[in-house]
């Protein structure tokens, strides 16, 4: 009988060594916490290391997103918008009364604002380019059939044709600007040199001489423009067209806007190109892009 309770002895001590299995699952599920811990601790920093790279205020690309948006409004994409051919001369009239209006400080009575015809813009072909290859070509169209003999002949007609006394009037906001559209006007200034009018390596002595002469072209900037005819060198007594060269600068600026030039531009427009246009025996050219921004400035939304 010895046998038999050894073995019953011994199955049951085999049975009680059962409860040491669950240990090796408690172990495993020991490990789960950890394992959540690291993954909360990774999160964190994950979270934290997020947050600092997020510019301040002050930061250096703080600036970036308001970029698109003056992109937008300053017409940058396409060029800007071109008033003498997408605008209809009502419309361009308007503009420009509204813009010297703002220059002056002061509004035109109902009065005034009936001297004024739209017949006096200049409206340019839309599908055409204003750029300085094209400029010659506008000018034609703008001259029509008469163009070779108000901007090609040079003789002085006595009683009739004067020294002095272009048909076209280009006013740029730079010196430089106003070569380059002279470069343009090359098929009218192979018979008849065109007179520079600007203060930029020519004396005013040596401009005055130049005008002494028939002039059928004139291209500077607005100062030296109104200086030459203060001193009564330059007349405006033959004027037909007045270009406006709205070319913007490097910082966006045009012959409207720059500061200090803009300034000469309506002192000038004022004195003397002002009846001219009243009269109608001036007209106005836009030349060049004007940003929607400037438009939007000057122009209320068309009803």
């Amino acid at each position: 009988m010895a046998p038999a309770t050894e073995s019953t002895a011994a199955a049951a001590g085999r049975k009680r060594k059962k409860p040491h299995g669950p240990s090796k699952t408690l172990v495993k599920k020991r490990s789960n916490p950890e394992s959540s811990s690291g993954k909360k601790k990774k999160e964190k920093h994950k979270h934290t290391a997020h947050k600092e790279k997020k510019p301040g205020p002050t930061g250096p690309h703080a600036k970036k997103p308001a970029e698109p948006e003056a992109a937008a409004g300053d017409g940058a994409a396409g060029g800007g918008f071109l008033l003498s051919a997408s605008m209809p001369p009502a419309r361009q009239l308007e503009f420009f009364l509204r813009s010297f209006e703002r220059a002056v400080k002061m509004r035109l009575s109902p009065l005034e604002l009936d001297s004024y015809s739209e017949g006096c813009m200049v409206q340019l072909d839309e599908g055409s380019a204003q750029d300085v290859d094209s400029f010659g070509e506008h000018v034609k169209g703008a001259f029509g059939a008469s163009w070779k003999e108000e901007l090609c002949e040079g003789q002085v007609v006595e009683g009739e044709i004067g020294v002095g006394s272009p048909a076209l009037l280009v006013i740029s906001s730079a010196a430089l600007r106003s070569l380059e559209l002279l470069r343009g006007l090359k098929t009218f200034t192979k018979e008849c040199r065109p007179v520079k009018l600007f203060a930029k390596h020519l004396k005013v002595e040596e401009q005055v001489a130049m005008l002494n002469a028939r002039v059928n072209i004139a291209c500077g900037t607005p100062s030296r423009i109104k200086k030459l005819i203060d001193m009564e060198a330059l007349s405006l007594s033959r004027l037909k067209l007045v270009v406006f060269d709205m070319q913007k600068d490097t910082k966006s600026f045009n012959l409207f806007t720059l500061p200090q030039v803009s300034n000469e531009f309506w002192d000038l427009y004022k004195g003397y190109l002002d009846p001219k246009v009243r009269e109608g025996n001036t007209r106005i050219c836009f030349y060049g892009a004007v940003s929607e921004r400037d438009i939007t400035k000057a122009l209320p939304p068309a009803e």
